[in-house]
């Protein structure tokens, strides 16, 4: 299982691109306890004014990679379905395109997410997974850090995956891939 692909375009509606500087801050001394499963329904990211009512189911592709949403719902996030949901313990996975062949999309301010920034998953309980940014990555697709995305975790975590980077081939050449610790 890999990263994320089909994000970006070669065509003039991409948005501009987008690279960030890796960077960890420190886990929390005490994680969260963990939630009960229960399906995401929404994503709320306040500092990269991402907000989507609606999330939707993934799996992988042909290939053996994590789908994304197609690029005509670029401004909903996805969630991998064979991951636990977000809130349990464990790494729990979302993806959503920075942009597509229809310009910007919903992780469109990407860059303005930051160590300790919140990340607040709606679930379909009623109640609300909320994350604060632990860790930032850009990768190359080639060299995507499959097991520390998906490997077991013992808390509840979130990675969610967008893409960056310039367009190579029609495609961005990175991933950025968001740790978070569930909070509350």
């Amino acid at each position: 299982m890999a990263g994320a692909s089909g994000c970006g375009t070669a065509d003039a509606k991409a948005a501009p691109d987008i690279s960030v500087k890796s960077t960890t801050g420190q886990a929390p001394q005490k994680p969260a306890k963990p939630l009960s499963k229960s399906t995401p329904v929404s994503l709320d990211i306040p500092d990269a004014k991402v907000k989507a009512d609606q999330v939707l189911p993934l799996g992988l592709d042909s290939s053996g990679q994590l789908q994304v949403p197609p690029a005509s719902q670029g401004n909903l996030p996805g969630y991998y379905t064979k991951s636990v949901t977000p809130g349990e313990a464990g790494p729990a996975i979302m993806v959503a395109h920075y942009d597509t062949d229809k310009g910007p999309a919903l992780m469109k301010n990407a860059g303005d997410i930051k160590i300790g920034s919140k990340i607040k998953v709606g679930r379909q309980d009623g109640t609300t997974a909320t994350f604060k940014v632990r860790q930032i990555q850009q990768v190359g697709k080639g060299g995507f850090p499959t097991q520390k995305v998906y490997g077991k975790t013992d808390r509840p975590e979130l990675r969610l995956i967008t893409c960056g980077g310039p367009i190579v081939k029609g495609h961005r050449a990175d991933n950025i891939i968001f740790y978070a610790d569930l909070v509350t």
